[in-house]
């Protein structure tokens, strides 16, 4: 008893390094690193599928390389019939991260190779899912639209193809460029919640697609993934740019949290908002666009100005996907969309260090309670 009541807590595993990693590194000083990689130096230079492969593959492919992953990552965009005609099915009031949740895990029913544990058929499946979770994604966007989706095209690369069977015809060469870009911003970002829950359950040794499922439902919160969404809601309800600084100066009175703002990691500003400001400026041309920019600016003045914290990838990405005509609801399964790639890499070296994560707690509770049986309680 005396060994448990002085064992120490750390509220939230802050700074508790629970395993070692090679995929990516979240520098407090506010710089990211895929594999080695400065995010910066990644950034409008490769495409979306080129991380993809670095990170499960845990380095940059030669040009065959990466044309062999985009034609296999475009082949296996189609889902099973069965998969369809269930997500035509949903409900159309839930949410749609609550259905990429139930058919992540329904994806493992299809897997002809479920009894083959080796890294070959692990690296298939990781591949699998890095192109099936978009086309969920646009499969139900499609549904609630009452429209089919378009099957992919050869001509088109995969995060092409993902904005083409999500929005219903080809994307312009500068909603690609956009898309790549925030796919790349999202793609991993160290032990953060979801992908530590993915570390978790494969820790048990089971299969990639409950790792998958598990990283979804942690990604479905508002602190975590559904930040965007309530950015966008927060935007949204300002209403015109010159309310901008009562709405503010209301949050901050009334201490509440405002999306999109503050990190536990990064001490200086999360280097992913640059690039996500700079995609905003650069959609401005419309006039949405151009007014939640105008807010976001003044947004992130006062708030710098009156409690010194930085943006964060939540805030501009969730005007960039308005700015590509994302749904705000989709947000979350954007970000999914994404960070598949990460979770699945995440995965597979969880396999290879084949240990069982198994934190222990501290027990505050009482000892030695007498037991009354019911008919004297």
């Amino acid at each position: 008893m005396n060994e448990e009541s002085d064992r120490k807590v750390v509220r939230g595993l802050k700074d508790v390094a629970a395993a070692e990693t090679r995929i990516s590194f979240v520098d407090p000083k506010g710089y990211l690193y895929y594999l080695g990689y400065n995010i910066d130096d990644l950034v409008g230079r490769v495409t979306y599928t080129e991380v993809a492969y670095l990170l499960i593959h845990k380095r940059l492919p030669n040009q065959q390389e990466l044309d062999e992953f985009c034609t296999d990552l475009i082949s296996e965009m189609k889902l099973p019939n069965a998969m369809v005609k269930c997500i035509w099915d949903t409900p159309g009031h839930v949410h749609p991260m609550d259905v990429l949740r139930t058919e992540v895990s329904r994806l493992g029913e299809y897997d002809i190779e479920y009894k083959d544990l080796s890294e070959a058929a692990n690296m298939r499946r990781a591949t699998r899912l890095i192109a099936q979770v978009p086309t969920i994604v646009a499969t139900l966007h499609r549904s609630r639209m009452g429209q089919p989706v378009p099957a992919p095209r050869k001509d088109f690369g995969f995060a092409e193809n993902f904005l083409y069977m999500f929005e219903g015809y080809p994307p312009k060469e500068d909603e690609a460029d956009v898309l790549h870009r925030l796919l790349i911003l999202h793609a991993d970002h160290g032990f953060n919640a979801s992908t530590f829950a993915a570390r978790v359950t494969a820790s048990t040794n089971a299969d990639m697609y409950s790792a998958a499922t598990s990283a979804i439902g942690t990604l479905r919160g508002p602190l975590h993934g559904g930040a965007s969404e309530k950015v966008m809601e927060m935007l949204n309800d300002i209403g015109l740019e010159k309310y901008v600084d009562e709405y503010i100066q209301g949050l901050l009175d009334e201490k509440m949290k405002i999306m999109g703002f503050g990190h536990r990691v990064y001490m200086a500003e999360d280097p992913r908002t640059k690039h996500l400001r700079g995609i905003v400026e650069n959609l401005c041309h419309q006039k949405r666009t151009l007014d939640l920019y105008n807010k976001c600016i003044k947004i992130e003045e006062i708030v710098h100005q009156r409690k010194n914290i930085y943006p964060n990838l939540d805030f501009y990405a969730a005007v960039a996907m308005d700015a590509l005509g994302v749904p705000k609801e989709f947000f979350t399964p954007f970000f999914t969309s994404s960070r598949i790639a990460g979770w699945v890499a995440h995965t597979i070296e969880q396999y290879e260090d084949a240990v069982l994560l198994r934190p222990s707690s501290k027990y505050v509770g009482e000892f030695g309670r007498t037991f009354v049986p019911i008919e004297e309680r």
